[in-house]
């Protein structure tokens, strides 16, 4: 029987509200089938430009029957987390193969890309060291690094001369410093300048690590990440990322030396402390890996798209920012005005969500886009007239 009390939290009805009034409130659609280049959207067909599906795995047939039989052959799910029973020889592989593909000793998964970043920076690092990081990480390494309650530095966004700066000025009294960023940043869709920090770090003798979630399948030889890309193999402490975008499935992971490795075996709380993946997820990564090396041409086709539509937001007048990936922003700024342009945008057969505070910074609202390998050029036709006529409606083209 319900209790008649007030309620304590009644306050959030008018936190909400103020969201609501401000145009920072979101509301998730809801899709009715599987993702992919087009997709049912609230009963609708739209060009997905919203998902994290570069290289459109997530719903490949060789990674669906992957999990089909690997579902009915291991069970629905593991049972424990990894350190009691829940180790399965397919997740042993799966970090095996995930290793060979980051060119690493050694490879760990964790529950998602945010418990890998988070787990690794606290697990690694403690009150008596620095970390220095770049103004646009993202959450899960501000996470992470609040956790560990070492010193925080932030440096400009990739600025390696004031890294350079920030780990100078820190260096007195610390214990260990680490220097990290992200590969590709989600929001902006720049590339990080690893090969600058890269000889920063080094030159103060600070640990190396760079989160490679949208880098991953998307840069380097055969989608080998950021580290390939710039041919820094060997100099990069630790690699994270996710196997979620990309890869097309769910999780995360780190890479790098096996004692690495092995530390956060013992001292990972998100690895420790979580049930482990089910086995229809270790064997669709796997299965992804195969598709990666055996379909070259998808990253060849998710480059060729990238250019294609980036090139025509770019004449119809958008900003896209510094943008050099597959993520393409269209910045707008004002929040409310990118809240009434992404639903304009769907109303016109575009599925391309504002993106706004507190996922970017106040007065940066954008609306995110994403190709992938799977839209046709017809797709990216579609949506770039789509986005040449509501945007003049608006007033935010040109």
């Amino acid at each position: 029987m319900a209790v008649d009390r007030p309620d304590p939290l009644a306050f959030l009805e008018d936190e909400v509200a103020a969201l609501d009034r401000d145009g920072l409130l979101i509301r998730p659609r809801t899709l009715e089938g599987p993702t992919g280049a087009r997709a049912v959207v609230e009963g609708r067909e739209v060009i997905n430009l919203a998902s994290n599906n570069y290289l459109g795995l997530a719903n490949h047939p060789r990674l669906n029957a992957a999990a089909a039989e690997a579902a009915g052959r291991l069970g629905a799910g593991s049972g424990a987390v990894r350190t009691i029973a829940g180790t399965m020889a397919i997740h042993v592989e799966l970090e095996r193969r995930f290793a060979a593909f980051k060119r690493a000793e050694s490879a760990l998964m964790f529950p998602s890309g945010f418990a890998a970043n988070a787990g690794t920076v606290a697990a690694v690092l403690g009150p008596e060291d620095v970390i220095v990081s770049d103004r646009l990480n993202h959450a899960s390494i501000i996470d992470g690094a609040r956790l560990s309650k070492a010193r925080i530095a932030v440096f400009e966004h990739a600025d390696a001369a004031d890294a350079d700066r920030q780990l100078a000025a820190t260096a007195d009294g610390a214990r260990r410093q680490l220097l990290i960023t992200d590969g590709v940043f989600s929001m902006d869709g720049d590339i990080a300048p690893l090969p600058d920090l890269v000889e920063v770090a080094e030159r103060h003798g600070a640990i190396m690590m760079v989160d490679d979630a949208h880098a991953s399948g998307v840069l380097g030889e055969g989608g080998a990440g950021s580290v390939d890309h710039f041919g820094l193999h060997g100099r990069v402490d630790i690699q994270v990322g996710t196997l979620s975008k990309a890869i097309g499935v769910l999780g995360g992971f780190i890479a790098g030396r096996a004692h690495l490795v092995e530390w956060l075996r013992q001292r990972g709380r998100p690895y420790l402390f979580s049930t482990s993946a089910p086995p229809a997820v270790a064997a669709a990564c796997i299965a992804a890996l195969d598709v990666i090396h055996d379909e070259p041409e998808r990253l060849a086709r998710l480059w060729s798209n990238t250019e294609r539509f980036t090139a025509g937001l770019t004449a119809l007048g958008f900003d896209t920012g510094a943008s050099a990936t597959p993520i393409t922003p269209v910045i707008t700024r004002d929040e409310a005005a990118t809240q009434r342009f992404a639903r304009e945008l769907f109303d016109a057969g575009v599925f391309a969500p504002a993106i706004v505070f507190p996922t970017v910074a106040r007065g940066s609202a954008r609306v995110r886009t994403i190709v992938t390998a799977d839209h046709t050029e017809a797709d990216l036709d579609d949506a770039l007239a789509a986005f040449g006529s509501v945007g003049a409606s608006l007033g935010l083209a040109g």
